[in-house]
């Protein structure tokens, strides 16, 4: 009990800070658009952030070890082309093309890691160079056009639950795996250390070449598992996931994951995945034009950043 009133300070500025942001952007709309609160609303919502949710995951884990992965939306793109390739041009069964999406993230990211790791290199670079690999790769296979797959992935999308899309359960599913993952394993722990010090990582006989490697391989595996998603909704549109790599990073930094590494959750991305979601639906619906929806969004950025800065300070001071 005396450990829980400890960290119940911590607790509330991470956790009950976001669920406040969150529930004050709700209010804000609620407010200001028509039928905003309304069940169709938090449905397009919920309907929204699965696949942003999923590779929002594995940017904070790539973003823990001081890393970062440009590529997850393009390697979504290639990954979901060569789904529509195999079901419709090749007419391979539906669970060999989901197979087959998975297999090509999951080598996007092996290679990410390996490369970085290999040579040395700054990930920003890396992965800059497989986000233009994995776009043209999408080009090619799908001869620059959208393969329309009807009918093939509909129970992905259709399948629900008490109302709620099977996609969105599965994000969660997969957000409280990854938080617990990061929380209670001696994996999550080897992440946060080599983000914090890699060297002194190092040094105390850890190799961190295994954990970033399978850190950069969980990303792109998460990519090509949101690539199912994704174009269940979207088909098999080589443009698919073009500039979602920013709106994923702008999730995980509004959540409070250090660029620098060393520190991050991923509720609280799950948190910042949801106020973006709810920020761009409620500006839709309130009818601002796409310069004021820029120009807000990247103010709430900035202030997140600003508030985490602040945060970290009142934590250091708490933790003295």
């Amino acid at each position: 009990m005396k450990r829980f009133y400890s960290r119940l300070p911590v607790w509330v500025t991470d956790y009950l800070g976001m669920a406040g942001a969150l529930g004050l952007l709700l209010g804000i709309f609620g407010f200001t658009a028509d039928n905003f609160f309304s069940r169709s609303t938090f449905l397009i919502i919920a309907d929204q952030v699965p696949d942003i949710t999923i590779l929002a995951v594995g940017m904070t884990f790539v973003l823990i070890i001081a890393g970062i992965d440009l590529s997850v939306g393009s390697v979504m793109g290639f990954s979901g082309a060569v789904i529509g390739v195999l079901l419709v041009k090749s007419g391979q069964p539906i669970g060999l093309g989901i197979m087959a999406g998975l297999f090509v993230g999951l080598g996007c990211g092996l290679l990410n890691g390996l490369v970085v790791i290999k040579w040395s290199l700054p990930s920003f670079i890396v992965t800059l160079g497989m986000m233009e690999v994995a776009r043209g790769a999408a080009l090619r296979v799908t001869q620059s056009r959208t393969i329309y797959i009807p009918g093939y992935l509909d129970f992905i999308t259709e399948t629900r639950w008490l109302g709620i899309s099977m996609p969105f359960i599965l994000a969660v599913c997969i957000v409280l795996l990854a938080q617990f993952v990061l929380s209670h394993t001696v994996f999550g722990r080897y992440m946060v250390a080599i983000g914090t010090n890699e060297e002194a990582v190092r040094l105390s006989g850890i190799n961190p070449k295994p954990v970033k490697l399978a850190v950069f391989s969980l990303s792109g595996l998460l990519a090509g598992l949101a690539s199912i998603i994704h174009t269940a909704r979207y088909q098999a549109n080589p443009n698919n996931g073009q500039g979602v790599e920013l709106q994923v990073i702008a999730a995980v930094v509004i959540g409070g994951t250090s660029l620098m590494g060393g520190r991050g959750s991923v509720l609280s991305t799950f948190f910042g995945v949801l106020i973006i979601s709810v920020l761009e639906t409620g500006l839709a619906q309130a009818n601002a034009q796409e310069s004021t929806k820029r120009l807000i969004t990247g103010a709430v950025i900035v202030a997140a950043v600003i508030l985490d800065y602040y945060r970290q300070r009142i934590r250091n001071v708490k933790t003295r």
